[in-house]
């Protein structure tokens, strides 16, 4: 251990907090990291950090303790600091899981290796991240040296098929080292009960206060660990089991497809691909360009791997363009969300054979202005791609007759209402009073029946056909999608124009969200703020229309602007959602679980019997939509 000067480093950091150079709780947080026996490991690199005179990192990465949120621990990387991800953090957090496991599961007996009543085991994954495989290495020592068996994905492998390793195992969890769609300088770990559903209350609670409250991280050495059998190597038989296990969600119908598909240089070759592959889909193209493995994700703009963000599919676009390709599907980087695009209108059939001068520009870098391959791409938003799905997979249903009044399909609160008018026409229920977040939805389904569940989504591109998996699984969404992209092939037209007849059904949904980004301890104070108004002076109209009620699910209570409010029955969480006069116009703002930000969600709709021109009701509600957007950003920057 490298040596320094105790008293001189405390000095400074009294110095630099007097100098208000740092925040008071971020001095005393830096002090105990200095003092206490439990950081000894990491007081000669705070120490450094201080001589360097670093304030605003450690500010940024001292202020407060990284909070266990939604299933787990995320944040920017750091070597040192109690909000920060690092050699601590993660260690806390595996400490915490396997003490709360291993006392839940053997009361009465001590942590460590020689627990073993009754049998407790672990399966453990993780993506391209930075660090990603050193974290789970070091979770892995964690578990063994508290009594663990850990069952490890060897390579990089995605979420859901964690979720299915532990289903598969028989695991009494699970856990998951990958920050999803955050920057690269993001890591984290996703904590999994045994079914592999994300850990939900009571138990979230419960090992919260256990990592909150790690003393001394045991481990045990990786490589004698592995010597010894403690720690098993699983992703052969794991892999093949998922994929045989995503195939059976497959429907009958043409496989005439060609595809591009990105895994926007994360894992999802390892799910994607061969689920693909064994629906029959053989005209499949990886994107080369953000094939490789990466952290960094050098080719996608912002070098943010988000499905969720239009302007990912650009490159995309512009290959398919020049190949001819049908249809663009991209995973984010830990493969749970699907995205996708495809063209506005089907291209005449005489386009479909490759001209010569095509054929000489296939190469080329950029769209060919006159090529026969040219036509208008658009990807789809989350929503749309649930409409879409939910469709899909219930009239195939219906049709094999494996339908009844008993089955379901389950959405949160912030995705579209387009699915539920869907199930309602298929005769089946809807239950969609779910807060954000997947693992309400694998709750749902266990608590209500998997037998009965057909499908599950979320606007955040995330979406389950099947109960392989307690999660979203863009391996099976990518598969029903490219099956769904085949069948409107065949009958000549796009997955938009598919989309489009969905509306004249169903009635015309749009929806969009935005953020305010809110970081360090200033943000959080103002994202609370912002939040108080919402829920005590809320705006009274948006685009033009009245506001005709607020809701708020943390303390469940609703109010009519200007009379009394009144208790209603919900899922708690921190949102509020505010009904317009205009029936199916509304908002919902919550602070995000996993980023220092607050989203806001704004919907709208038009009946179908109101629809005379589809395009002209588009542009009316992109407009109306566009106006929500100002008038709360307004509202939120007078907070």
């Amino acid at each position: 251990m490298s040596t320094f000067d105790l008293t001189a480093a405390l000095a400074q950091l009294d110095q630099a907090a007097a100098a208000k150079q740092l925040t008071a709780d971020s001095a005393a947080m830096i002090r105990r990291w200095l003092t206490e026996p439990r950081y000894a490991d990491y007081t000669a690199e705070v120490a450094a950090q201080i001589a360097a005179g670093r304030w605003k990192e450690l500010d940024d990465v001292f202020w407060t303790v990284i909070p266990f949120g939604t299933g787990g621990r995320r944040g920017k990387m750091y070597p040192v600091g109690s909000n920060a991800i690092n050699d601590r953090t993660i260690g806390e957090s595996a400490q915490g899981v396997a003490d709360y496991v291993a006392a839940y599961l053997a009361p009465g007996e001590s942590p460590g290796a020689n627990c073993t009543k009754p049998s407790l085991s672990c399966a453990i994954a993780y993506d391209t991240r930075h660090r990603s495989r050193h974290f789970a290495e070091l979770c892995a020592e964690v578990m063994v040296a508290a009594g663990f068996k850990v069952f490890f994905l060897d390579g990089f492998r995605s979420t859901p098929e964690l979720s299915f390793a532990v289903r598969h195992t028989n695991s009494s969890c699970g856990i998951m080292v990958t920050a999803s769609h955050n920057p690269p300088s993001d890591n984290a770990v996703k904590v999994y009960w045994a079914g592999g559903v994300q850990v939900l209350p009571p138990h979230d609670k419960a090992i919260i206060d256990r990592v909150m409250n790690v003393d001394v991280i045991r481990r045990k050495p990786f490589a004698e660990a592995l010597a010894a059998g403690q720690v098993v190597y699983c992703q052969d038989a794991v892999d093949a089991a998922f994929i045989a296990a995503v195939h059976k969600q497959a429907l009958p119908g043409p496989r005439q497809l060609k595809i591009i598909y990105s895994p926007l240089h994360g894992v999802g070759a390892s799910a994607v691909l061969p689920a693909l592959q064994a629906d029959g889909f053989q005209e499949v193209e990886l994107f080369a360009p953000q094939a490789e493995p990466n952290g960094d994700f050098p080719n996608v703009p912002g070098h943010v791997a988000n499905p969720e963000n239009p302007a990912v599919y650009n490159s995309m676009i512009e290959r398919a363009q020049q190949t001819g390709a049908d249809v663009i599907l991209a995973s984010d980087p830990d493969c749970d969300r699907l995205g996708a695009a495809a063209p506005l209108t089907m291209q005449k059939a005489e386009s479909r054979g490759q001209t010569t001068e095509a054929s000489d520009q296939l190469n080329s870098p950029f769209p060919i202005p006159h090529s026969p391959f040219n036509s208008q791409w658009k990807p789809f938003t989350g929503n749309q791609l649930a409409a879409l799905l939910a469709e899909y997979v219930l009239a195939a249903r219906k049709k094999a007759g494996t339908l009844s009044p008993q089955h379901y399909v389950v959405k949160t609160l912030v995705t579209t209402e387009m699915v539920r008018r869907i199930a309602e026409h298929f005769g089946v229920q809807t239950h969609g009073n779910l807060q954000v977040g997947f693992k309400w939805i694998g709750q749902e389904i266990d608590a209500a029946g998997p037998e009965r569940f057909v499908f599950g989504c979320e606007e955040s591109h995330g979406y389950l056909v099947g109960t392989h998996v307690r999660d979203k699984d863009a391996a099976v969404a990518a598969m029903l999608l490219a099956e769904l992209a085949a069948a409107c092939k065949s009958q000549g037209k796009t997955l938009h124009e598919q989309l489009d007849a969905l509306y004249w059904q169903y009635g015309y949904h749009s929806e969009i969200q935005f953020s305010l980004t809110m970081s360090g301890a200033a943000g959080m104070q103002d994202m609370q703020k912002l939040m108080a108004r919402f829920r005590s002076t809320p705006p009274t109209q948006l685009a033009g229309i009245q506001v005709r009620r607020m809701r708020d699910y943390q303390s469940l209570t609703q109010f009519a602007l200007g009379q009394a409010p009144e208790k209603f029955s919900g899922p708690p969480g921190d949102m509020v959602m505010l009904d317009l006069t205009a029936a199916g116009n509304y908002v919902a703002v919550r602070p995000s679980g996993t980023e220092p930000k607050v989203k806001f969600y704004m919907f709208t709709f038009a009946p179908a019997e109101q629809i005379a021109n589809l395009d002209d009701t588009k542009a009316e509600c992109a407009a109306r939509l566009q106006k929500m957007q100002a008038d709360l950003s307004a509202f939120a920057g007078n907070a």
